[in-house]
């Protein structure tokens, strides 16, 4: 059987591209097809002689790093790509790549990290912050509407959806009218070992944008005077480093090994932004660390309440530290090789399995 891989964008190496570099190696010989692909960011994981990418890659290098300036060629750009050689094509959308067009003999499963957000229930805040106001509004109205026609139409092509916690397939249900199975994405629990002691200070490792909400975390901390370690980039670090007081520290980005030691040694992990399911949780709850967590999305299905960790559930300081309060309190009660034992829940090897079902169930 010859199988396809498909993936919006390989850029950078998010949650997302994780799941994709697992069935890269549980399909060795599939070539990964992509609208836009940066070597010098993603190479190691993905080598340009696997990687098949779209008309989208012919455009100059400073178009492409503001590949927003190209939504609106998307859709053509996926429906493009040409698989008809393959029998099975699995794609990993996150936007775009369930709308791929195969033949009568292809059978497409759509992995869905979720429907495209800036299309549907993230509509305004994206246009909040990115200060889409006046002319640029104007123009986003239009494009939105176009997005939202094609992605609905699209919906339709894949045979079968997988979607990666209940958070999706409820919006899979609401926006596509489509059925799906859960199947959560592959979490390398066996790298990370559980550690009974920490070093007192607390962790986030996020991209610094604002939607990933880490602002409230530096207010908090400012108050409380609590150590704050940061792991990662993006748009946002210099306003955080700004407002951050001297008991929180930047680190930048780091690599999986530096991730993995800072883990080890935290005393909790901190996860102030909704996300459709969160893989950072589930790697700090393999170090045996608790998670405190904002309660919304795919996080209150890996996190459990006084036993891996604690919720706030409104999206501000105040109900933060409560939080907060709540898990230092709870710390003596909190076993770190029960915590470690929960996250196997969503091990690759479970991953791997039930995806090898469904797949045997479609083909």
């Amino acid at each position: 059987m010859k199988v396809a891989i498909v993936h919006d964008f390989l850029l950078k190496l998010g949650g997302a591209e994780r799941v994709v570099k697992v069935l890269a190696e549980m399909f060795p010989k599939a070539p990964i097809y992509t609208l836009l692909y940066d070597e010098s960011a993603v190479g190691k994981t993905f080598p340009r002689d696997r990687v098949r990418t779209s008309f989208l890659q012919n455009y100059p290098e400073f178009i492409r790093k503001r590949n927003r300036f190209l939504v609106y060629k998307m859709p053509r750009a996926i429906e493009e790509l040409d698989l008809s050689e393959y029998d099975l094509v699995i794609s990993s959308s996150t936007a775009f790549s369930h709308g791929l067009v195969t033949n009568l003999k292809t059978r497409h499963l759509c992995y869905c990290h979720s429907p495209m957000r800036y299309a549907w229930d993230y509509a305004n805040e994206y246009r909040e912050e990115n200060g889409l106001n006046g002319w640029k509004k104007l123009l986003y109205a239009p494009l939105m509407k176009y997005l939202r026609e094609w992605d609905r139409t699209a919906a339709d092509r894949p045979d079968k959806y997988l979607a990666n916690s209940a958070n999706v397939r409820n919006r899979l249900k609401k926006y596509y009218q489509a059925e799906s199975d859960i199947v959560y994405p592959p979490v390398d629990v066996e790298r990370f070992r559980a550690k009974e002691s920490n070093e007192n200070y607390f962790l986030i490792v996020s991209t610094l944008t604002p939607y990933k909400k880490i602002d409230l975390a530096v207010q908090l901390f400012n108050k409380i005077r609590r150590r704050l370690v940061i792991i990662g980039e993006g748009p946002q670090r210099e306003y955080l480093q700004n407002m951050a007081g001297e008991n929180i520290e930047f680190l930048g980005f780091k690599d999986d090994a530096t991730v993995k030691e800072y883990m080890e040694n935290c005393r909790a992990l901190i996860f102030p932004g909704e996300e459709d399911f969160g893989i950072t949780p589930v790697e700090a709850m393999a170090c045996g660390k608790p998670v405190l967590a904002y309660g919304k999305g795919g996080v209150m299905e890996s996190v459990l309440s006084g036993k891996t960790g604690e919720f706030f559930f409104e999206q501000n300081v105040e109900a933060m530290e409560d939080g907060l309060a709540r898990l230092m309190y709870n710390e003596k009660f909190y076993k770190p090789h029960t915590i470690r034992k929960h996250s196997f829940n969503f091990s690759r090897e479970i991953f791997e399995k039930k995806l090898l079902q469904k797949i045997r169930k479609l083909c």
